[in-house]
């Protein structure tokens, strides 16, 4: 295996030192490190974060490899800074069997850019009528901990218990998207004054706090894991700040599109705006940065749903919603937060990570730890260019907008899956 020094870095922001990778470990930190059969990177003006962890991906195999595959989402996802992801179920065939969850896991193996941990569907097919076999996926090769219907909600409160109740045997977690469908029946964006103004139907905040609402309800009767995917109101942040003030195992994540662009963007009837939840306000969005400041929303998960190119130009009602982000994931956070780098390693790699239970990722850069590192030019900037993502589509909302950072470096377990800003394999 290929050792790296990795010369004059800052650390999560600290003082410049080396690091030295070695077997998959980092084998030594500090000034001056010699290692004559390293190959040297020179981490000058560039800061080193624990590899980062996206727990809401959507890498579309089996099914739909016309608008993504495991192998170039992983690359989008190590081009963004990524050594770990949580893949979907909402494939074709759904992942609700252990046959589907270790398919998609030995993918990713074999693409050996990130580690895909595959999520498991909460109900067989998503309908939302009968638990899928959640045990079996657990005992998989794949390992599920993780159980989500996303794309749907789990609506029925008596198998929403169920499967909390279910999970609970083996430390498992249930991922809710927050819908209550009979309030957004036909929405087409957020309903307020935009959607008013537009003629569009609109999609109630209420519809997301009210099933989030009954959910922690549900957790804390039962006393099990919740998280609640893509939160995306300040009613929402309400209801999970009263949550946690009560102890109450609940966890959220906020995408990077809901921490910057609002509902004004589907004035211009340019489906690539159209999400699920869809954009919010400038006063839900500036609610959503604060809990995730906070800790009220515990990590930034990117939602990454590519879509092909007939799925998304097309009429606004027709189109499906959904949005790229893994390769523009971490600029966002940085000019959301500017480089609070201890902050934003604990929302996208250590919480993440503690979240999934994904042992080997979230660890600062120091001698011992896995090797699971990005390192990262926070004085560049980059203007987004479709046509040069990694991802098979091209449905980012950020096309041609110039935001802060660039990836230059990604190490998983010690291999480089990306250097000086390219994907190395």
């Amino acid at each position: 295996m290929t050792a790296y020094l990795i010369t004059n870095v800052s650390v999560l922001g600290a003082a410049p030192t080396d690091l030295l990778i070695r077997d998959g470990v980092v084998a030594e930190a500090g000034t001056g490190l010699a290692a004559p059969d390293a190959v040297v990177v020179n981490g000058t003006g560039l800061v080193a974060l624990p590899g980062l962890v996206d727990l809401h991906t959507h890498l579309r195999e089996p099914g739909r490899e016309d608008a993504e595959t495991v192998e170039t989402g992983s690359r989008a996802a190590a081009l963004g800074g990524y050594t770990a992801v949580c893949a979907m179920a909402n494939t074709s065939p759904v992942a609700d069997t252990a046959g589907v969850v270790e398919q998609v896991w030995r993918l990713g193996r074999e693409a050996g850019l990130v580690d895909v941990q595959p999520i498991g569907a909460v109900t067989v097919g998503l309908a939302g009528e009968r638990l899928a076999e959640l045990g079996a996926m657990a005992d998989s090769a794949a390992r599920v901990r993780i159980f989500s219907d996303d794309g749907h909600c789990v609506a029925d409160p008596r198998l929403m218990r169920r499967a909390l109740e279910y999970v609970k045997a083996f430390d498992g977690i249930v991922a809710q998207h927050a819908e209550e469908p009979r309030l957004t029946e036909g929405a087409q964006m957020h309903e307020g004054e935009v959607a008013t103004r537009l003629g569009l139907t609109g999609w109630p905040a209420v519809a997301e706090e009210a099933i989030i609402a009954r959910d922690v309800l549900l957790a804390e009767h039962v006393g099990s894991r919740l998280h609640v995917c893509h939160v995306s109101t300040a009613g929402s942040v309400g209801v999970l700040r009263q949550a946690k003030a009560r102890g109450v195992q609940v966890t959220a994540e906020v995408t990077p599109h809901h921490l910057l662009l609002t509902d004004e963007k589907a004035a211009t009837y340019d489906p690539v705006y159209k999400v699920n939840p869809p954009l919010r306000t400038a006063a839900d969005i500036a609610a959503l940065r604060t809990a995730l400041a906070e800790g009220i929303i515990d990590i930034v998960a990117t939602d990454h749903a590519p879509h092909a190119v007939e799925d998304k130009e097309c009429e606004w009602a027709y189109a499906r919603p959904g949005m790229l982000g893994l390769e523009t994931a971490l600029s966002i956070a940085l000019d959301v937060l500017g480089p609070q780098w201890d902050l934003i390693a604990e929302r996208m790699s250590r919480a993440p990570a503690r979240i999934a239970g994904l042992a080997e990722h979230g660890h600062d850069p120091a001698p011992g730890a896995p090797a699971n590192l990005t390192l990262v030019d926070p004085a560049a900037r980059r203007t987004v260019e479709p046509t040069e993502l990694a991802s098979r589509s091209r449905n980012t909302p950020y096309a041609r907008m110039t935001l802060p950072g660039r990836i230059v470096a990604t190490f998983l377990r010690g291999v480089a899956t990306v250097l000086d800003g390219k994907a190395v394999k």
